[in-house]
């Protein structure tokens, strides 16, 4: 009985023993695996220094210097008053570091400002204005929540009043050339009230009996001294800074070459003098879809076109096969 107990018990002794080896060596070694995350924390640290430095050494945020001499529309703006300066510092800094929005701005160019320019000459007003419609609308078919449309942000009421055919079926404010047109004559006459090119482009903004209110009671003839709301305040300034950024895009870091830019559509235009029952069917026929049609002509509201007799429209369409290609434009430099 002794005996087997004495057996029993060296079993056990081992047996213990030998879990408690085992244990023992699978346990890190506490100096060793101590010493181990110390030396990680000290190469993360170093590696978040070295980041930190490789920042401070390489990457540039440049502050942006304007031009000695900056215009609009042919009027000098006056640089040697602080508060013009500043203004005018901050939109440039703002727009140039937009730097999504701004890219955008300049390849929308490639394919609007052409067909902008030509209709301003015509019509006599200063080539800057097609700045006053990018910063309207980023050359593009946005609604305000004022209901204002299109590229110029033509109000109802002021589209109607010069001209815009704008109903359930049609609505002119989404046609470039005519919407163009209209502007340009808001323009002028804003100009023939108020004297001087930048007090049209700030009524083009608040109306020009809210300009004319101001002026009078300021007793002030110079946009650059009128003090307004913050929107109107910043208005022109958008429109200088915008100007200057698209057009020495290098002074400002953009760096675009012309084929990053949009061209213009590769289009014919189509009269129509006959009702069309479907848009669908009739892109269909004339070897293109509804899509392009629409993308093209986005003053067209409905699905058809009602013209009345006497009445015509002209209508754009892919000149060449069924797709949307654009015009090739060759690199002035």
């Amino acid at each position: 009985m002794k005996r087997n107990n004495l057996v029993f018990s060296l079993l056990l002794g081992f047996g213990l023993f030998g879990i408690l080896t085992l244990l023992l060596s699978n346990m890190p070694d506490a100096p060793n695996d101590f010493k181990n995350e110390e030396t990680k924390n000290l190469k993360r640290q170093q590696k978040q220094d070295n980041y930190r430095e490789f920042v401070r050494d390489n990457y540039r945020v440049y502050a942006m210097q304007m031009p000695d001499s900056i215009s609009f529309a042919g009027e000098k703006v006056p640089l040697d008053n602080v508060d013009v300066h500043d203004r005018l510092d901050r939109e440039f800094h703002v727009n140039t570091y937009w730097h999504s929005q701004t890219f955008l701005f300049h390849k929308r160019s490639g394919r609007w400002f052409p067909i902008i320019q030509k209709i301003l000459e015509a019509e006599g007003v200063p080539d800057d204005f097609k700045y006053l419609c990018l910063i309207e609308s980023g050359l593009d078919n946005v609604v305000s929540p004022a209901g204002a449309a299109g590229f110029w942000q033509i109000m109802k009421k002021t589209g109607i009043d010069y001209q815009l055919q704008i109903d359930d079926q049609v609505d002119e404010r989404y046609h470039l050339e005519k919407s163009t047109k209209a502007a340009c004559q808001y323009l002028k006459i804003a100009k023939k009230k108020f004297g001087s090119w930048t007090l049209a482009a700030a009524s083009y903004n608040m109306g020009k009996a809210g300009l004319q209110k101001r002026l009078t009671e300021q007793k002030v003839e110079s946009y650059f001294d009128l003090h307004l709301n913050n929107e109107t305040s910043r208005y022109v300034m958008r429109i200088i800074a915008a100007k200057y950024i698209l057009s020495e895009s290098e002074y400002y870091g953009f760096r675009l070459r012309n084929e990053d830019l949009y061209q213009p559509y590769d289009v014919k235009k189509v009269k129509i003098e006959s009702t069309i029952e479907s848009l669908a069917e009739y892109a269909t026929k004339e070897n293109t879809n509804y899509r392009t049609l629409k993308v093209l002509n986005p003053w067209l509201r409905r699905k058809s076109l009602i013209v009345k007799p006497g009445s015509s429209y002209e209508i754009l369409l892919p000149l060449n096969g069924s797709k949307l290609k654009e015009r090739i434009v060759e690199d002035k430099e």
